[in-house]
């Protein structure tokens, strides 16, 4: 599993108080391989989604409905993304919303990230239902998150800068983020829905990417559903 770091996360508006100490973390899977070496899907700790290997990646791109979260008085999280490395690298770049609960009550926002740097919690108001469009693209050493509300009619696009990353994945993932201490309890998140699912401008699909499904030993937190037309899929809950 790999290392999953305290972040220093500053609170904002719509973000959980609690929500100051998660990261978004690299894939820690379980791959199961065929035998002509081709990984056919894997059981992760903390992802559920699609992975793309095997070519260097310079864009993704997907859309999502922002799912809404059943909560108890228990504290609990779930974030929804698309990325850029994180399968097989020790960074991400990747921009995403989150679903969280915290004292009861349930926590509704947005964010970037450019692993391991510390995630960064966007101010604009976000609900659930709304319907979110992303990319992460990167030029050079240039890296470009957008990630639009067109429900809120919103548009956040931040460009980093930085030198010697992968590029080796592109991943459209939902996530239980993780703490210091390891993954955190994931939220009763209504199912997630994906579409448009690109990968430097082709259908995901076209790239045989990983089906991840998320799972804490014998437990199945969350399971992906086949690909639909190469670019459409979804993601459900099962357990926390």
């Amino acid at each position: 599993m790999a290392a999953a770091l305290l972040s220093s996360l500053a609170a904002t508006p719509g973000a959980a108080a609690t929500a100051g100490h998660i990261r978004l973390a690299p894939l820690a899977r379980h791959r199961v391989i065929s035998p002509d070496g081709r990984i056919t899907h894997s059981t992760s700790s903390n992802w559920a989604g699609y992975a793309a290997t095997g070519a260097t990646f310079t864009s993704v791109s997907a859309s999502w409905v922002q799912p809404s979260v059943t909560c108890t008085s228990s504290t609990a999280y779930s974030s929804f993304w698309i990325g850029l490395d994180g399968d097989g690298s020790n960074s991400v770049e990747q921009t995403g919303s989150e679903a969280d609960c915290s004292g009861g009550r349930a926590q509704y926002y947005s964010w970037y990230e450019m692993y391991p740097a510390y995630p960064v919690n966007y101010s604009n108001a976000v609900s659930a239902g709304d319907h979110f469009t992303a990319t992460v693209s990167v030029s050079g050493t240039t890296y470009t998150l957008t990630l639009s509300d067109t429900t809120q009619g919103w548009t956040k696009t931040t460009t980093k800068r930085q030198s010697g990353l992968a590029d080796a994945s592109a991943e459209v993932i939902a996530e239980a983020p993780s703490s210091s201490s390891g993954v955190l309890p994931l939220a009763h998140f209504s199912t997630a829905s994906f579409s448009n699912a690109t990968a430097n401008g082709q259908a995901i699909g076209n790239y045989g990417p990983d089906k991840i499904n998320m799972a804490s030993g014998s437990t199945t937190k969350a399971t992906t559903s086949a690909l639909s037309g190469g670019t459409a899929f979804s993601v459900t809950w099962n357990h926390s």
